[in-house]
C-alpha cells in the first residue's frame, strides 16, 4: 500500500514537470550593502527583485527594525499562546487600537496571515443555506473560505456588474454576501465597487472585502478601495487588511463594526485557535502606520515608476492595471518559464506565475513594483523587457 501511494506522488509529481508546473522554493537573502529590493540568490549571484509585495519599501525601515528588536528584547519572540489564552499583549491593543482610529471603524481583530483571517471571517459569518457571489479572480483564501462555509457558491465573471447582478437576481433562501478583492492580486486591477455597493443594497446581501493589495496604495493615506472611490466606511460590512504587504512586516486584521469584532473573537475558529501574533511584529506594524499614513511621496514613487515602465515598453502585453502589480500576459506556462530564466540571467528576478494561481492559458510574470526600487532599477527592468520580448 505505502508503495502505491509512492507511485501515485510520482506520478502526480512527473505530470507536474511535464505541463511545465513544477515549483522550487527560491531561496534569496537580502544583499547587505542596500538590503530590498536586492537580494543574492542561491547561487551567489545578485538578483534585483520585482517579485515583492513590498509595496512602499516599508520592510528594511530602520524604525520597523528598532521597534522589533526592542520589543523582542523586552518580551521575548514568540506570544506562546492563544490570543484568549494568555498570547494578548499591549502591543496587540495598542496596534489594533491605531489601525481602528486611522481607517475610522469601531474596532479592529488581529490575526496571524491574511488567509487565517479570511477563513475566519467566512466560517464565522457564512453558513449552510447562504449564498456567496465571488469575483472568479477572487485570492485563494476567499474561495477556500467560501468553500469551507458551506454556502452556495456562485462565481461571477470577473469585474462584471452584469453578471452578478444575474446572479444576484435569482435570489434564493439565507443570507446573501458578495467576496471580492479590492485589487486582485495577479491582474492589478481594482474592483468597481461603487457599482457593486449599489447591487449589494439593491439585493440585501453583505460585502466582505480583501484589500490585502490595496492599503498603503489606494486612496487618501494609503486606506484603500473605499478611500480611492471615495465612499463611506458603512458601504462595506467587513473589511481585511495584511501587514505582510504595503506594511512591511507580517500579519493581519479584520476591521468594522464592534458588533462584527466581537463575533469575530467568539466565532473565528482560526482566531480562537491560533497562536497570537508575536508582539515584536506588533510593535513593528505600529511603527510601519505612520510612514504609510505620510506616505504620499511613496505612492507618487509608485505612479512614476509605473508610467515610466509602461511608457518604455509599450508594445508589451501589459494587462491593465493602476496599481504596482503589472502583469505582463504571456499565456503559455513555458514562454513564461523562458523570459523569466532570461530576465534572471540579467540579473533580475521575475517569476513566472502560472496556472492554478491563474487560468489556463494565461500564464505570465506578475511585475510587482516598489518604492523602494530606484529609477535606474526601472530602467534595468525596461531595456530587459525591450531585449527579450
Amino acid at each position: 500500500m505505502h508503495s502505491e501511494r509512492e507511485e501515485s506522488w510520482r506520478a502526480e509529481l512527473s505530470a507536474l514537470r511535464a505541463q511545465d508546473l513544477w515549483r522550487e522554493l527560491q531561496v534569496l537573502q537580502p544583499a547587505p550593502e542596500r538590503g530590498p529590493p536586492t537580494f543574492v540568490g542561491a547561487q551567489g549571484e545578485p538578483l534585483l527583485s520585482f517579485a515583492s509585495n513590498d509595496y512602499l519599501g516599508l520592510s528594511a525601515e530602520p524604525a520597523l527594525r528598532d521597534a522589533a528588536i526592542a520589543e523582542i528584547q523586552q518580551g521575548g519572540v514568540g506570544a506562546g499562546a492563544a490570543p484568549l489564552l494568555g498570547g494578548e499583549r499591549p502591543a496587540h491593543a495598542a496596534l489594533a487600537d491605531a489601525l481602528a482610529r486611522w481607517l475610522g471603524v469601531e474596532a479592529v481583530l488581529l490575526f496571524g496571515s491574511g488567509y487565517l483571517a479570511n477563513l475566519g471571517v467566512i466560517s464565522a459569518l457564512v453558513g449552510r443555506g447562504d449564498r456567496v457571489y465571488a469575483d472568479r479572480l477572487n485570492h485563494a483564501s476567499l474561495v477556500d473560505g467560501a468553500r469551507l462555509s458551506g454556502a452556495r457558491l456562485h462565481r461571477y465573471r470577473h469585474g462584471d456588474m452584469t453578471h452578478l447582478a444575474q446572479w444576484l437576481e435569482r435570489g434564493g433562501r439565507g443570507q446573501a454576501w458578495i467576496i471580492t478583492d479590492g485589487v486582485f492580486s495577479m491582474d492589478g486591477d481594482i474592483v468597481p465597487l461603487p457599482e457593486l455597493a449599489t447591487l449589494a443594497r439593491q439585493y440585501d446581501a453583505g460585502i466582505i472585502l480583501d484589500e490585502a493589495h490595496a492599503f498603503g496604495v489606494l486612496g487618501l493615506e494609503g486606506k484603500g478601495t473605499v478611500a480611492h472611490w471615495n465612499m463611506k466606511l458603512h458601504e462595506v460590512d467587513v473589511i481585511m487588511g495584511t501587514l505582510g504587504k504595503a506594511f512591511g512586516v507580517y500579519g493581519a486584521f479584520v476591521a468594522g463594526s464592534q458588533d462584527l469584532v466581537d463575533l469575530l473573537r467568539n466565532r473565528a475558529r482560526s482566531f480562537i485557535y491560533h497562536t497570537a501574533l508575536p508582539s515584536a511584529l506588533a510593535v513593528a506594524a505600529f511603527a510601519a502606520l505612520d510612514l504609510l499614513r505620510y506616505g504620499d511621496a511613496r505612492r507618487e514613487r509608485l505612479t512614476q515608476h509605473r508610467q515610466h515602465l509602461r511608457a518604455q515598453v509599450p508594445d508589451a502585453p501589459w494587462l491593465a492595471s493602476e496599481t504596482p502589480i503589472q502583469g505582463l500576459l504571456l499565456g503559455d506556462a513555458r514562454r513564461a518559464l523562458a523570459v523569466s530564466a532570461q530576465l534572471r540571467t540579467a540579473g533580475l528576478y521575475c517569476p513566472a506565475v502560472r496556472p492554478p494561481t491563474v487560468p489556463a492559458d494565461s500564464a505570465r510574470l506578475r511585475i510587482t513594483l516598489s518604492a523602494a526600487h530606484s529609477h535606474d532599477d526601472i530602467e534595468l527592468l525596461a531595456a530587459a523587457l525591450r531585449g527579450i520580448l
